[in-house]
């Protein structure tokens, strides 16, 4: 069984690669050619003559290094030159290389989630490259709904990423984003994630992944298996993985029964996206079972379906010793070492991280369990992926990326703005807010992350243990002191606030303050990888410090929660004495600056809430082990996200104010959608309640459709206020009345729109008729309905109806 480290942020995914974190430094600087080159890297690219000529081998016989030959030849002869132990000993993360024929070792794993990490051993941080840029956590980026920032960030990561490579620093496979659905608000990687609906995970993932791999004239490549990359991402973690370690059931063990029908529609979605419309060039298997099967021996999962239906174009790996935890966790149809090495190579999985397959892959050829050939297509997706990312060649454009292109100013502020664009206003009594510095001299700080930094930066970001961190912070006491004097009082020892010694002084710090900010929250040791909530609720007492700063206040209170996870504030949210209550995430190293600035007015808070704030009894509801989505009566289960779930909520998603107001107004819509059918499509059944008229034809399959309609909406958005804001408009569809199972309502569009105070924007949509308006039934099967569905725009603002005929 593997070792599991006790410093989980070391090592991703936790279960170990074998090696402390020193380790895996002291490795790195012994297979990289610069490591006592102060300055740059003498490492370019592996098919540089002047690189050949000092290893005294003639590059002119290794085809390999053939510019002018195609990917796919270079790399099947690169592998059709090594032995069987060669080819072995590069199908874990760290591939060691071929030296006779000019191959250098290559380190795999390295993270960028939303910023380059020194989590992960393929990334050093040293005196040359001491610290990248932070960015928010992804939960609080996702708040922003803005498809662009989502790429721009991805585009600064990627640039310092590069700039690391070429000082030797790093790797050019990154395996991040997180794309998985928060199905569940206790989930501890909420904070990784986009949130809890498929169709703004995926878009998130699209767009993230094309700021991340895309070289600039290329996305419109030809060929896709030879469109450059300026690293290569890779989507995580396929599939139905949103269980760590709750009430003593963990990941290594977890089998995730789900129907055919959340499959498709929920957990598979936006992996989908990630693949079909983000390109990515690598898709990471999980630790689970689905049904029984581990995600990374699932050939219908990782070979049909990513592979041959949604036309991958790179590989699939291995969460880290995932095959080992197939073996001794799962204990999968009892295999060997030697069969569960077969078993996964055979269903699709190209490289594992860790160490079965170099140690286990040899003996399972010699026993006859899986083929050479196998090994050689693997090899052949792991060296394409890397001839596009210039590994062989160089890509010019990017030759001159070095320090300096590293935590620029534009990255600092970027990721400070990124923060503003997601800080949610969830309460605002009176227009309390934002404060003035005309008015307010002075203010009390309270509350455990008042202080806060490293809490800010959530996880695969920086761990403290290991060299590297931010470029800089800014904290909530130097944020806000910029603005006005800060009499800081912590109010709790930590985030656990089991201690409640810390609370007098805060209060009296609030009873002769202007006004009292609040910064309460949770932090990675109540949410996190392998760290499950098991309620929704403040930790300790800090709920006793809120209430109790807040009676003896003398000003107004204003209280800002840190978490990724909803937390039930229902008594915050109903206290008159606090007049203001935002949500800023875990809003990376810059996140003292923007929640300062979204306070003081100096911006205009227009983020939304990506996951639904449950009360606190949903958790005595249904237990988080429990996959179906759809509510159970037979149990007593409710349904799960907006989509599925009607009962009351704190703050449901998609909700957040601002300091100014706005109105919209449609302009005349097409209100039906005729389909044409052909000749043969057969309609296809769908079940209706036994009180409704079922159509006679009540829908076709989409695979049956040619799906070429589509209907557009046009909105002015107004802004009626005072102040310049923006706004995000948020465009859901509602099946037909009726059908049994499916969602209550389903987001299919939304776009964040800046308009100045009295001004106006239109903003228009045009959406596929299948894509916008299309179910999943029970069995998985695609479909479009017939029948009156309704266009949902805001919460419940204004809507219209569009009418799905068939002819």
């Amino acid at each position: 069984m593997a070792n599991i480290l006790s410093f989980l942020l070391c090592i991703s995914f936790t279960i170990a690669s074998f090696v402390t974190c020193s380790d895996v430094i002291n490795e790195f600087s012994e297979i990289r050619l610069d490591a006592t080159t102060p300055s740059a890297s003498d490492f370019a690219y592996v098919c540089d003559p002047s690189r050949y000529a000092k290893l005294k081998l003639d590059m002119s016989s290794f085809a390999f290094c053939n510019k002018r030959l195609p990917y796919i030849v270079r790399a099947k002869d690169l592998v059709g030159q090594m032995t069987l132990t060669e080819k072995i000993a590069q199908l874990g993360n760290r591939a060691d290389g071929v030296p006779r024929l000019g191959l250098p070792k290559y380190e795999w794993w390295s993270e960028a989630l939303h910023g380059v990490s020194n989590v992960g051993p393929g990334t050093v941080f040293d005196d040359l490259v001491p610290h990248a840029t932070s960015f928010p956590t992804v939960i609080l980026t996702t708040a922003s709904f803005n498809e662009s920032l989502w790429r721009e960030i991805g585009k600064v990561v990627s640039t310092e990423a590069r700039a690391m490579y070429n000082l030797g620093r790093s790797g050019l496979t990154f395996w991040s984003p997180t794309i998985n659905v928060a199905r569940d608000p206790r989930w501890g990687r909420i904070t990784e994630t986009p949130g809890e609906d498929p169709f703004v995970v995926g878009t998130y993932a699209s767009n993230y992944v094309r700021g991340l791999q895309d070289v600039e004239g290329t996305k419109h490549y030809k060929d896709l298996n030879t469109r450059p990359l300026k690293v290569g991402a890779c989507c995580k973690h396929l599939a139905a993985y949103d269980v760590d370690n709750w009430n003593g059931i963990d990941r290594y063990h977890f089998d995730a029964r789900v129907t055919e029908q959340d499959m498709e529609e929920t957990f598979l979605r936006p992996f989908q996206m990630c693949v079909k419309e983000g390109d990515v060039s690598s898709v990471m298997c999980s630790y689970n079972r689905i049904n029984g099967i581990p995600t990374c021996a699932d050939p219908k999962l990782l070979r049909q379906t990513v592979r041959q239906e949604w036309n991958l174009h790179g590989y699939i790996v291995a969460d880290c010793d995932s095959i080992e935890v197939m073996v001794n966790g799962h204990k999968f149809l009892n295999d060997s070492n030697e069969d569960a090495v077969a078993q996964t190579l055979k269903a699709g999985l190209d490289l594992d991280c860790g160490v079965y397959y170099p140690k286990y892959v040899g003996n399972a050829v010699n026993q006859g369990k899986v083929r050479e050939s196998d090994i050689d297509e693997s090899l052949i997706n792991l060296y394409i992926v890397l001839l596009r990312a210039g590994y062989f060649d160089g890509i010019p454009a990017f030759k001159s990326l070095g320090k300096n292109d590293i935590c620029t100013n534009k990255s600092i502020e970027l990721a400070t703005q990124a923060a503003r664009e997601g800080i949610a206003l969830l309460k605002n009594d009176g227009g309390t807010l934002p404060l003035s510095t005309a008015t307010l001299k002075n203010i009390a700080l309270v509350g455990p992350h008042a202080n806060a930094t490293l809490a800010m930066i959530g996880n695969y970001a920086f761990d403290p243990r290991n060299p590297g961190s931010p470029c800089q912070y800014t904290s909530p006491i130097n944020g806000f002191s910029t603005y006005v004097k800060v009499n800081y009082a912590a109010g709790c020892g930590d985030v656990k606030c089991n201690d409640a010694s810390l609370i007098p002084p805060a209060v009296e710090s609030a009873k002769i303050a202007d006004a009292t900010i609040i910064l309460a929250g949770l932090d990675l040791t109540i949410e996190a990888e392998s760290v499950d909530r098991l309620d929704l609720l403040l930790p300790g007492k800090q709920t006793d410090l809120i209430n109790q700063v807040a009676d003896a206040a003398k000003g107004p209170v204003i209280l800002v929660i840190m978490s990724a996870g909803g937390v039930d504030i229902s008594f915050a949210k109903s206290n008159p004495k606090i007049k203001a209550i935002l949500w800023a995430g875990y809003p990376g190293a810059e996140g003292g600056r923007a929640i300062a600035d979204v306070v003081f007015g100096q911006y205009n808070p227009g983020g939304r809430l990506p996951v639904t704030w449950f009360q606190a009894d949903y958790v005595n509801q249904v237990p988080l082990t429990s996959m179906q989505l759809r509510p159970d009566d037979s149990k007593g289960y409710p349904g799960r996200t907006y989509r599925f779930f009607n009962g009351s909520t704190v703050f449901p998603f998609g909700f957040g104010l601002s300091y100014t107001k706005f109105s919209y107004t449609l302009r005349a819509q097409k209100t039906s959608l005729p389909v044409k059918l052909q000749r043969f499509t057969h309609c296809h059944d769908v079940n209706y309640k036994d009180n409704m008229t079922k159509p006679t034809c009540p829908a076709i399959l989409l695979n049956d459709l040619k799906c070429r309609e589509s209907f557009k909406l046009n909105i002015v958005v107004h802004n009626v206020g005072g102040k310049d804001g923006s706004e995000v408009v948020m465009v859901y569809s509602k099946p037909p009345d009726g059908i049994v199972g499916t969602h209550l309502k389903t987001l299919i569009a939304f776009q964040r729109v800046f308009v100045a105070a009295g001004g106006k924007q239109n903003v228009k949509f045009v959406f596929n008729g299948c894509k916008s308006l299309g179910i999943v039934d029970y069995a998985g099967n695609n479909l479009l309905p017939f029948g009156g569905h309704t266009i949902i725009i805001g919460d419940s603002v204004a809507s219209f109806p569009v009418q799905v005929t068939f002819h």
